[in-house]
């Protein structure tokens, strides 16, 4: 053994220089005789039939490429008369790469680069990056404690819309979906080992109510919380309705002001400036709807940063009966939201470890790669660069 199989990662052969070119270098690599097992009647043959040279692809070896030209023994067996080649440990059989290669293909797949940048990389055309891509197989039978789902923007196939399924405590990606309908969930929770579905304790989702249907059906025995991003902002959502409504009868110059001010009367009041607190007191003295919505906002802060469980119970009993006798009709979705979802909100309140965080950061990481890659339409690709790149 030479420093070339070292550096080559091939031991058992004898490996030369063959040729160095300004862009590329070539090894010639062989083997010493040996009896191999006949694969149709297994007896042992050391007879050779014939001899050709394959040219392998390896890894780029200083910035150029490096192929590898093989002289492969054909064998001939006396027993059965079958005519094979000899096998090798550093090439699977019908393809013309090494099996590093390959890994190095594999392991570009967790950086955030397009396909073209990793065929690039690993000196190979991007058919073959796609063809390792496709047969890289992720299962998705590994749930524990906690599964938080979601949906993103996809566009793959004839479907808008994907979910994505993630443990949001150990932070990992469990599998991406096709759809977010729910012939699709219901086929994918179907195929989860039962008693994985029974030991799942919590179930974290927003008010989609076919999320929240599916963690009932499939796993009776998890607490479903709802994401606390998802009601909060129907908070603020209502808060800027009512901004909105009481600008159409401003002038110009006041409307402008107030949406280019609207920060001052989202931000919490205890983090502003005095400055930016009396301008939010001039603010509020336009319209009675924007004082209480205002109110209405600061209560439920002050809910919210309750260390307490019990008194955010009583908290949230009070705020709602707050914001329906306030008469304010911007905050009816609100209402509808929160009295629809209540138990599951509570519990957002009480497990505070548990939310949909982990899983719009990975999202945040699909939105990456789909820019990178300027779309990508076949989800097995898709699905399969999502798990890899998320680790």
């Amino acid at each position: 053994m030479n420093d070339l199989n070292k550096i080559l990662g091939i031991y058992d052969i004898k490996v030369n220089v063959n040729c160095v070119k300004d862009d590329d270098i070539s090894f010639l690599i062989t083997t010493d005789p040996k009896p191999h097992k006949c694969p149709q009647c297994n007896n042992a043959t050391a007879k050779v039939h014939d001899y050709r040279t394959q040219k392998i692809k390896d890894i780029p070896f200083q910035n150029k490429s490096c192929t590898l030209r093989l002289k492969k023994r054909h064998y001939h067996c006396p027993n059965c008369g079958k005519h094979f080649y000899e096998s090798y440990d550093f090439i699977s059989r019908y393809l013309h790469r090494t099996q590093r290669l390959t890994k190095f293909i594999t392991h570009s797949f967790y950086d955030s680069i397009n396909i073209k940048h990793a065929s690039v990389r690993a000196n190979v055309s991007t058919h073959t990056v796609y063809k390792v891509l496709g047969t890289l197989n992720n299962s998705s039978d590994r749930i524990g404690e906690a599964i938080s789902i979601n949906e993103f923007k996809g566009n793959v196939g004839t479907e808008k819309y994907q979910t994505i399924v993630v443990d949001p405590i150990k932070h990992k990606v469990l599998d991406i979906l096709y759809s977010r309908k729910s012939t699709c969930l219901v086929e994918y929770f179907k195929s989860l080992d039962k008693s994985k579905r029974m030991n799942v304790k919590y179930f974290s989702c927003d008010m989609n109510k076919t999320f929240i249907d599916m963690a009932k059906t499939y796993f009776p025995n998890a607490k479903i919380v709802i994401d606390r991003y998802h009601f909060i902002r129907q908070v603020y959502w209502a808060l800027e309705n009512v901004r909105k409504n009481v600008q159409k009868n401003m002038s110009k110059t006041l409307r402008r002001y107030y949406k280019r001010s609207r920060h001052i009367i989202t931000t919490r009041e205890s983090i502003l400036s005095e400055e930016n607190k009396a301008t939010l007191r001039l603010m509020l003295e336009y319209s009675e709807d924007l004082r209480k919505a205002y109110f209405i906002k600061e209560l439920f802060i002050k809910l919210l940063d309750e260390k307490s469980y019990s008194k955010q119970r009583v908290l949230l009993h009070e705020w709602l009966l707050e914001v329906e006798s306030s008469g304010i009709k911007e905050f009816n979705a609100a209402i509808t939201a929160f009295r629809n979802n209540y138990k599951y909100i509570l519990n957002s309140l009480k497990y505070r470890h548990i939310s949909n965080g982990p899983t719009e950061g990975f999202n945040n990481k699909i939105k990456v790669l789909k820019r990178i890659s300027y779309g990508v339409r076949n989800f097995k690709y898709f699905r399969n660069r999502i798990l890899m790149a998320t680790g």
